[in-house]
């Protein structure tokens, strides 16, 4: 119990007892500056409002599309890094690199290479003769520009959790597989994903948390305007724009059933595989 103590209490101060005062939060009238008052299950009422369902659909958009693309770029790169080759491990530290910046670092970095003209960026648009590219202005632009922010930031992190779980699978079931004579496609289809499964759903459910929490990135890159906002940015409103915690903390507990959820299922699924 004296081991544990000084956890629990970590535990009960940072997460217990916020997670309590945000139930009880989501229950009352809680203006920012003035007193409380009970007002039932009224702020829920919040999660019909039209600009927080666009702000939904916006952030499982921007969610599917991260995911697909992170994934498929992290694990190309595994791939292509778990050889040991020449300088295989200046590459694997290039790659790993951008995951020691913090994100609202990276977001203010390439807020600078995709607004500046003298930017390395639009210099090379410019270069290759496609013109003046307004990186930010539309909503599919900005959700694009986004995504690849988000995978050079990432992408290494994920490869290197990706080629973990590469380097735990037997090479003597390649080596059977190529006796049977399959081929490249067929070991990666037959071999490599069906036991490289848990680590990929681990990577999975790391990127839908990150990315149905997203922040930082739209809030720098953006300013979180209607059509780029996420539904963090839409908590961020209510609670310091609207000075509505209440509010704020209803649409908070929805977020975390949803993450309760994607977590409880995800860790089924890898129980479920690890038998």
């Amino acid at each position: 119990m004296l081991y544990v103590t000084p956890m629990a209490v970590l535990v009960a101060v940072l997460f217990v007892i916020p997670l309590g005062l945000m139930l009880w939060m989501s229950v009352n009238h809680w203006p920012l500056i003035g007193a409380s008052a009970p007002n039932g299950v009224q702020n829920y009422q919040a999660l019909r409002d039209p600009l927080f369902l666009r702000a939904v659909w916006f952030t499982l958009k921007y969610t599917a599309v991260t995911t697909v693309v992170l994934g498929l770029v992290a694990f190309g790169l595994a791939m292509l890094m778990q050889r040991d080759r020449p300088r295989v491990g200046a590459f694997r530290t290039i790659f790993f690199l951008p995951s020691a910046v913090g994100l609202a670092s990276t977001s203010l970095l390439f807020y600078g290479l995709f607004t500046t003209d003298a930017s390395a960026l639009n210099g090379l648009v410019e270069f290759l003769g496609l013109g003046r590219v307004d990186w930010l202005g539309s909503h599919d632009n900005a959700l694009g520009s986004t995504v690849g922010m988000i995978t050079w930031r990432f992408a290494g992190f994920y490869m290197l959790i990706l080629m973990t779980g590469l380097h735990s699978i037997d090479p003597v079931l390649y080596e059977a597989a190529r006796i049977d004579g399959a081929n490249r496609w067929q070991i990666l289809w037959r071999v490599t994903l069906p036991l490289l499964r848990p680590t990929l759903a681990l990577t999975m459910v790391l990127s839908l948390t990150g990315s149905l929490l997203a922040f930082d990135q739209f809030f720098i890159l953006t300013g979180g305007r209607h059509d780029t906002a996420t539904v963090v940015i839409g908590i961020y409103r209510e609670a310091f724009l609207s000075q509505d915690l209440g509010r704020a903390a209803a649409v908070s507990v929805a977020i975390l059933v949803v993450l309760i959820v994607v977590n409880v299922a995800q860790m089924r699924l890898i129980r479920r595989e690890g038998r």
